[in-house]
């Protein structure tokens, strides 16, 4: 027995001193300690580091396996001894969203290393608050509003940080064939089903892609054919009635790809909730075929054409309205007839050098009636770069020559000239001959300096110098911090840009020779990535001044009757912050929130020494915007939930407007549930503005008397009241329910 007992205390006092306690610690690549990583010790201990990246455990002595994980970095499995008491591990972060980008500076760079802070949206994004267009689905970023300009047409555009639509430069993969006259229907012609990505500048881009770059660029990048699936279907119904089919196919031949996408749009079911006997919402029947093709070439050089055409026919007006009333003065409507088509190529020569031929055409025609006025335009862009890129050392240096050639025509005094007392036709063409050079120097993985000039010459107001300075420092891993400083400048297309001088029964008056509008633009923003027990949180914030010369801006107060154009005789200034959070949890939960001020006013020189301060008209001093998503793993199923959230807005109102003039704030809330069938096939259903937020009724002033045959009754309109629908600010649509489904083929 006591042999037995003392075998027994021999083989615990072996086993007790064959253990041995050891301390792990964890840290990065800048030596900073990780909180909370998982450590797992030959499968069957499981340990996490504290806050200061340390934990100790009991093992026995010789040699282990280690498998160390941690949200925000990469997994990594190691060996280690009982030799030491203590040991110390490096992970490698992983930056969230580290893609490859290539607006900023037109060569493919590393999100987290480019100087310039873009935005990427992916399909994923898009599907959380689906939508036919890009129109609908740009709000959903921070400091990016979509503004509907027209209460009975619905044309609108996108506002960057408070700036008007015109000062937005909108490319399709890198591109600018949307502008002018295209930015008030183009918008809506771009279906989301042939984007792989869209990338986003807030800011001036002038001196990469020249005129109208100057509140920031809008870059839709088309999906690449090789990599495309075999066959996709969305289809869609809203309660509404509204009817979406998105249909893309992609196939190779040898060397060739090619994707073929169309979408067709369709919305024939007049509505009037608000009791005006206006169609609440534009209807429209729209159909956009695109088709892309990839060649490949002996050292990956690069050869695509791309081709998309789009027809849309639109009209809002009187419920009574019927196409027998086109541009008739019996029935009011404004109805617009658009063909568009586009062409893109990309063609990198057969030379050592890596040069590129870019070119783009595009057509624009538009048969339209507001009422009895006939608006009838015609807008062509030919736009050729010649891009040449290479690497030295630690310089990648740029350089292009472009030239961008412009028509554009209608039946209005804009494209007239008089001589002799006679009005004759005389459409605006314009050549615009550029350069630019530019040069990123990439000091370290954690600094760069991207500087670069770009000349462009205009026929009448001669070179247009648009220089640009980016910088960008990472102190760590968790940190980015990026510096921008440049100017933008802009020549102005009134009647392609302005619709509200095409509707109501306002007269357009331009007081001068209009001078191109010039930026000033600086920004900071910084990135912070936060490790914590339960994930990764992502801080953004983007402070931003923007001051204006030769602003140009409507003015509809001192005369009802008219809208008078000239250049500001003083400055403006846009300044504000954005600040978005990010917090990706290691379960499936997701949620993104915005939130931004701006500060816009222009500054009116009433002498020498004395200003006086203007607000700009629809213009937000605060929004907001937040996107929550949650997997339910066993039922493969996702919840999203997105909404976007507006303060009050100086409104156009008329002189002794019975209505306010601001409007209050609002909000717009939505919620989609997606159920995955199979790998193959999703059903989804949602609900859009959940709670029925609709802007006054009254938002048409006059609708009973659209033609304002009785303008001067004196009895019944004592103020002189005009028909004017240009006060608006948010879409009439309330509450609606969709649902569809999808299906592809890798």
């Amino acid at each position: 027995m006591y042999k037995i007992v003392g075998i027994l205390s021999l083989f615990l006092s072996i086993s007790v001193h064959s253990q041995i306690r050891v301390e792990f610690s964890v840290i990065d690549a800048e030596g900073i300690a990780i909180p909370y990583v998982d450590l797992r010790i030959d499968s069957v201990v499981f340990v996490q580091t504290n806050e200061l990246g340390q934990v100790s455990a009991i093992v026995n002595s010789g040699k282990h396996n280690l498998e160390l994980s941690a949200f925000g970095y990469y997994s990594k499995q190691v060996h280690f001894s009982t030799n030491q008491s203590s040991v110390t591990f490096t992970l490698r972060s992983i930056k969230e969203l580290d893609e490859v980008v290539i607006s900023g500076t037109l060569s493919e760079i590393s999100k987290s290393k480019s100087p310039v802070a873009i935005t990427v949206l992916r399909p994923s994004f898009f599907k959380k608050n689906p939508s036919p267009n890009i129109y609908g689905i740009i709000d959903q970023v921070n400091g990016i509003r979509t503004q509907m300009n027209c209460n009975v047409c619905n044309t609108g555009d996108i506002h960057i940080n408070g700036m008007e639509g015109a000062y937005t430069m909108i490319t399709i993969d890198g591109m600018p064939i949307v502008g002018g006259l295209s930015t008030v229907y183009g918008l809506q012609g771009i279906p989301s089903s042939l984007i792989e990505r869209i990338e986003v500048i807030k800011g001036p881009a002038s001196t990469l892609y020249g005129s109208e770059a100057v509140g920031g660029l809008i870059n839709v990048i088309t999906r690449n054919p090789n990599t495309s699936k075999k066959f996709d279907l969305d289809i869609s119904l809203s309660t509404y009635l509204e009817n979406n089919i998105d249909i893309g196919t992609s196939a190779q031949f040898g060397r060739i790809s090619t994707l073929l996408g169309v979408n067709y749009f369709k919305y024939d079911n007049p509505t009037d909730f608000n009791g005006d006997n206006f169609t609440d919402v534009t209807l429209q029947n729209r159909i956009s075929v695109f088709n892309k093709w990839n060649i490949k070439r002996s050292k990956n050089r690069i050869a695509n054409v791309a081709f998309r055409y789009v027809y849309e026919d639109r009209w809002g007006g009187e419920m009574q309205w019927t196409k027998a009333h086109r541009g008739g003065d019996e029935i009011y409507g404004e109805s617009i007839w658009t063909s568009r088509y586009e062409f893109i190529g990309n063609y990198q020569l057969p030379f050592k050098e890596r040069i590129i031929l870019q070119s783009s055409v595009s057509s624009h025609e538009q048969n339209s009636v507001y009422g009895d006025m006939k608006f009838d335009a015609t807008q062509k862009i030919i736009f050729n770069q010649l891009n040449w890129s290479k690497q030295l050392g630690k310089n990648n240096l740029s350089a292009g020559i472009a030239y961008r050639h412009t028509f554009y025509d209608d039946n209005t005094v804009a494209t007239s000239e008089v001589l002799d007392n006679v009005m004759f036709n005389n459409p605006s063409v314009i050549g615009l001959p550029g350069a630019f050079f530019q040069n990123l120097t990439l000091f370290s993985d954690r600094s760069q300096l991207l500087t670069g000039m770009r000349v462009d010459y205009h026929p009448i107001h001669g070179n247009v110098l648009s220089p640009r300075l980016n910088y960008k420092n990472s102190p760590n891993d968790k940190i980015d911090m990026r510096f921008a400083l440049g100017n933008g400048f802009r020549v102005v297309n009134l009647f392609a840009e302005e619709h509200a001088a095409l509707t109501g029964a306002r007269e357009v008056i331009i007081k001068e020779a209009l001078k191109p509008e010039t930026c000033y633009n600086t920004s900071f923003n910084v990135t912070r990535r936060i490790f914590t027990r339960f994930g990764m949180l992502t801080l953004d914030g983007h402070l931003f001044y923007t001051y204006f010369t030769n602003k140009i801006n409507p003015n509809y107060g001192e005369d009802d009757d008219k809208i008078i154009y000239e250049n500001l005789n003083g400055y403006a200034i846009y300044r504000g912050l954005n600040v978005d959070a990010r917090y990706k949890f290691e379960f499936p939960l997701t949620i993104n929130l915005g939130f931004s001020l701006l500060d816009a006013f222009q500054m009116n020189k009433l002498n020498e020494d004395a200003y006086s301060r203007e607000y700009p008209m629809l213009t937000e001093r605060v929004s907001g915007t937040a996107a929550i998503s949650y997997q339910f793993r066993k039922l493969k199923m996702t919840l999203d939930y997105t909404s976007v959230s507006y303060g009050k807005m100086r409104l156009p109102t008329l002189e002794n407007d019975f209505r306010p003039d601001h409007s209050q704030p609002f909000a717009i809330h939505n919620l989609k549930l997606t159920k995955a069938i199979n790998q193959k096939f999703d059903l989804y259903l949602g609900v859009k503005n959940i709670f029925n937020f609709r802007p006054p009724a009254n938002s048409i002033m006059r609708p009973y008397d659209p033609f304002d045959r009785e303008v001067d009754d004196a009895i019944n309109n004592p103020f002189g009241y005009t028909f004017d629908p240009s006060y608006v600010y948010a879409p009439n649509q309330g509450t609606r329910g969709y649902f569809g489904l999808t299906f592809h083929l890798e």
